[in-house]
């Protein structure tokens, strides 16, 4: 169990609450629990009552939906820094989809009822809040766009630059490295596709040159010629 002052550290770890000043920030602190869960366990499961919004201290959240075949579809691998479910605000109903652990997690856990009670009166928060969604929409739209006009292979490339923006780390040399590790099966089920293809179509942008030779990761490329490849030029 960790004190106020603990949690409130915390809580300045994430751009939601960074331009806060101590008196919303200690509102927040209030409201909020940290909870640590282990590997492979579920944080909430599919069409279950929302009730909570979680952040992300440390380890990584996958976020995925189900069909009644039991056949996954991945709709982002979450880290530190990141929260989830952004459609908790401001909505009833259940979630829309399961939240498994990765690795190891360390979360802040704020009931959905208290947050909003504080939103409506904080109206910097609530901004940030609008600022936050507006960028998920954005990516939900790129994302449903390349899935209409854009091949497997394109898909693919669109994936690998989506994660550098968001997991990546740009080099001295100019080269993007994907710090998280995903496996080619989460790679797959991230854009509809098998494991197979995601395997045949890294080994083709390895031998293309667009994906390099990196100690730290298997992801390791240069943005300006991914979107090169992906555009033609």
């Amino acid at each position: 169990m960790l004190n106020t002052d603990t949690i409130k550290e915390l809580l300045t770890h994430f751009p939601l609450f960074k331009r806060l000043d101590d008196a919303a920030l200690d509102q927040i602190v209030n409201i909020s629990i940290y909870r640590e869960w282990g590997r492979g366990s579920h944080i909430f499961m599919q069409d279950e009552p929302i009730e909570n919004v979680y952040f992300i201290y440390s380890g990584r959240i996958k976020i995925y939906k189900a069909d009644n075949r039991g056949r996954e579809q991945i709709v982002a691998i979450l880290r530190e820094g990141e929260m989830f479910p952004h459609v908790g605000f401001f909505r009833k109903g259940g979630y829309p989809a399961y939240a498994q652990v990765v690795d190891h997690a360390q979360l802040v856990v704020i009931p959905i009822n208290d947050f909003e009670d504080i939103l409506r009166k904080n109206p910097e928060l609530c901004i940030q809040v609008f600022h936050v969604l507006g960028e998920k929409i954005v990516d939900l739209q790129d994302r449903l766009e390349a899935q209409i006009v854009n091949n497997t292979y394109e898909q693919i490339i669109k994936l690998i630059i989506r994660l550098g923006e968001t997991n990546g780390e740009v080099a001295n040399d100019g080269t993007t490295v994907i710090k998280s590790d995903y496996t080619n099966q989460q790679l797959a089920k991230m854009i509809g596709t098998t494991r197979e293809t995601v395997n045949r179509t890294l080994t083709k942008l390895r031998k293309e040159g667009l994906l390099k030779e990196s100690e730290e990761s298997r992801l390791c490329f240069v943005r300006a010629e991914m979107e090169g490849k992906l555009y033609g030029e």
